[in-house]
């Protein structure tokens, strides 16, 4: 891994005629080349990987200049680590994604032939948030560039040194109609996906993910949305309860609570309350001790973000709630260190159960029973994941079947994400469609139905005159 940051080059957000242009350019490219065969996908993916390892420092430490302070160890492991394994699992795998498959022929059309063809869409459009702005870029393109694409990237506007270094990176290992990336702000964010892109994906709040869509729809571009919500975490009655306490506040503090997946409240039987805060606290001890100096933990990303969270617990406070710190350290407007707190007494009419928190506050809601927890979780808006610590067979099985989410990691936080094999998406107001690995190939490729017919074949038994002989005949198929 190399750790020099280069120089980097101002950036200047294109104009509208400029994005128009680039994906005319893309596409004219595409057109040349609609189909390229994977020797030339596994190039492409090889070259994406070099330039991510190589670069592996000098990419964290622009991660943790935009965020104020992020530990370079957890951005190799939650980002750099994460996209080359999607970028393995798709050389291990695509030869064999690429391939036709066979699909059963109804009997009356026998002896034709049908297989699905996975077929490249074109050009794709990436929007990246700000919270892992490097996975989250590489991720999609990983799949468009497996499924056989060209890609334009928005990054965010908050990472700017992590937008600019990626961007010269990408230039660097890509002709500019095969991959490029652009930046800038809300507005070129609007015009980006208001573009007739062959599919556009968006990740970032369900606000903003509205207006995409909105954007989109002008085109009919497709889209697929990774949006957020509010993540429960259930503390079942059979749980081992240390472990699962351990597990969320794990979840929880990773990036400070920055993370879409991250748990946003925990449902645990009543009276629970405090022995989830002791163990918490004991954790978070354990995680980052001595907070104040802590190099392991992340700051918040702005000081808007930080103002936000401080509102928050302010409202929530005012409103009857009690804060319970996980650490004896002040939280600090300056550096941007929040400490992160449980909250106990929550109104359910606050805004912090009514919005995605993002950040490290943890409202702990007490349930009597289990039904009370599922039609707790059900009566909101479907979250993007949903965690479930517990040692009966019988309940996981009760709680998978009775609740939507996203996604499901059992007894621990975050993992499935980590997952190549398992689709990463939304359901309702947490998004829609998935992408890594074979699901991400598949959401980024015409999956193109094809019928061959025989020489031989049954076509004059169906078709006009409609005779005597096409009247047994059409009997016997409504018959058999």
């Amino acid at each position: 891994m190399k750790n020099d940051l280069p120089e980097l080059a101002p950036q200047t957000a294109p104009s509208v005629d400029a994005l128009t242009s680039l994906l005319r350019d893309q596409r004219a490219a595409y057109l040349r080349a609609p189909y390229p065969e994977w020797d030339t996908r596994a190039q492409h993916l090889r070259a994406l990987r070099t330039m991510l390892l190589d670069h592996a420092d000098a990419l964290a430490d622009a991660i943790s200049a935009d965020f104020g302070h992020r530990a370079k160890q957890e951005v190799l492991l939650s980002e750099i680590w994460m996209a080359k394994e999607e970028i393995d699992d798709a050389l291990k795998h695509g030869k064999r994604w690429m391939k036709p498959i066979r699909k059963p022929m109804n009997k009356w059309l026998r002896p034709a032939r049908a297989k699905v063809l996975p077929q490249p869409l074109g050009v794709v459009g990436i929007v990246v948030p700000w919270n892992y702005p490097l996975l989250l870029a590489a991720g999609p393109l990983i799949c468009a560039l497996a499924a056989g694409n060209r890609a334009i990237i928005k990054m965010s506007e908050l990472t700017p040194r992590t937008s600019a270094l990626f961007a010269q990176l990408i230039g660097k290992t890509f002709s500019r109609d095969h991959v490029a990336v652009v930046n800038g702000d809300a507005e070129i964010g609007a015009a980006f996906s208001a573009l007739p892109f062959d599919h556009l994906l968006f990740t970032g709040s369900t606000h903003v993910g509205r207006h995409v869509m909105r954007a989109a729809a002008d085109n009919l571009t497709p889209v697929t949305l990774e949006l957020g919500g509010k993540s429960p975490a259930i503390v079942g009655p059979n749980a081992r309860f240390d472990a699962a306490v351990d597990a969320i506040i794990g979840g929880k503090t990773l990036n400070a609570g920055q993370t879409c997946i991250a748990p946003d409240y925990v449902l645990l039987p009543r009276g629970m309350e405090a022995a989830f805060i002791e163990r918490a606290r004991a954790r978070f001890a354990k995680l980052y001790p001595d907070l104040s100096t802590n190099g392991d933990y992340t700051t918040i990303v702005s000081p808007r973000h930080y103002a936000r969270l401080q509102q928050l617990a302010t409202d929530a406070q005012a409103a009857g709630a009690q804060l319970h710190p996980l650490s004896d350290a002040q939280s600090d407007p300056a550096s941007r260190r929040f400490v992160p707190c449980a909250v106990t007494h929550v109104p359910a009419a606050s805004q912090l159960m009514q919005e995605e928190i993002f950040g490290p506050l943890l409202p702990l809601v007490p349930y009597e029973r289990l039904d009370e927890a599922i039609a707790y979780v059900n009566a909101r808006p479907r979250p993007l994941a949903l965690y479930l610590f517990d040692e009966d067979g019988g309940t996981v099985e009760r709680v998978m079947r009775e609740t939507i989410s996203g996604g499901v990691t059992v007894n621990d936080a975050l993992l499935h994400i980590a997952c190549g094999s398992l689709p990463f998406g939304g359901v309702g107001a947490s998004g829609m469609g998935a992408y890594h690995g074979y699901d991400g190939f598949v959401t980024f490729s015409k999956m193109k139905p094809v019928l061959t017919q025989a020489r031989l074949n049954t076509r004059g038994l169906i078709a006009p005159p409609y005779g005597k002989r096409f009247a047994a005949v059409i009997r016997m198929m409504l018959k058999f």
